[in-house]
């Protein structure tokens, strides 16, 4: 029963995979006649500013992203998971974003950025708001943030609160009647009996986030100029549309290495705190 799905997949995940570490040792462009170069294409990728130029700036967008994501969506969970009236509505309300397409949502922002939140502080008077963010080189990232974190926290916000459901009940009410302050019952209690599902948190969002490209093509497109092109933009642009497949694939495989070994050290780390803990 699972051959047709391991040929299927061999076919068209782990086939192209293999081609691509193959091309990375020539200069190939996608098409024509091609050389093999062996390391040349892994030497030149950190010659490459721009390469690493896009390497910067994912890895700076994937952390910041990553730590807002993780604690706005605790912090929702924790409310969500509160006694209060309508917990349930709450709860498919603030998941909406994760179903709606990356893209959409990009657009969605873009009109914010360039057209809604000028206009606005125009009326309010308020200088500061009155520029579009993604029109500069300097900020333009930061629309890409909050883009991000706004449409990946719904995602996070379901897994805390699957954890904070494991939690038992009478835990808190002991804690309670020994005197402990809310601030206690969390940092003693509830963030040590959720710690995988902070790992898994963790580890997802990083992975994630440095894998980012719909919303940088809904939002950026890479600009202003490239100051906000990421690594999977950088790989789409050079190998499809430059001519650089050879490369880009270079580019692709030390791109997979970088996030493999990132998350196998977050999964050492946050697991050995877990122990801890």
């Amino acid at each position: 029963m699972t051959i047709p799905a391991v040929i299927l997949f061999f076919i068209f995940h782990t086939f192209p995979l293999l081609q691509g570490i193959f091309y990375s040792f020539t200069n190939w462009r996608g098409y024509g006649d091609w050389d093999f170069i062996g390391l040349s294409n892994y030497v030149n990728v950190f010659k490459d500013m721009r390469a690493l130029n896009a390497y910067g700036f994912t890895f700076q967008f994937a952390i910041v992203s990553t730590v807002l994501v993780n604690i706005f969506s605790l912090l929702i969970a924790l409310g969500l998971n509160a006694n209060i009236k309508f917990q349930k509505t709450l709860r498919a309300v603030y998941f909406l974003p994760n179903i709606l397409s990356i893209l959409i949502v990009g657009f969605i922002f873009q009109f914010i950025f360039t057209i809604f939140l000028p206009q606005f502080s125009d009326a309010l008077g308020i200088q500061a708001l009155a520029t579009n963010i993604l029109g500069s080189p300097d900020y333009a990232w930061v629309g890409v943030v909050i883009m991000a974190v706004w449409q990946a926290t719904a995602f996070n916000t379901i897994l805390y609160l699957a954890g904070l459901q494991t939690v038992p009940g009478d835990v808190y009410e002991a804690a309670a009647i020994e005197g402990a302050s809310p601030w206690k019952r969390f940092w003693k209690i509830t963030f040590p009996l959720i710690a995988p599902f902070f790992t898994i948190n963790m580890v997802l969002a990083l992975k994630t986030f440095l894998m980012v490209f719909d919303h940088i093509i809904a939002l950026t497109g890479g600009g202003p100029g490239y100051a906000t092109e990421s690594i999977s933009v950088l790989i789409y642009r050079g190998g499809f549309e430059g001519g650089q497949f050879g490369y880009q694939s270079a580019n692709a495989v030390i791109y997979f290495i970088v996030i493999v070994a990132l998350s196998i050290i977050q999964l050492r780390f946050l697991q050995k705190r877990e122990v801890q803990q």
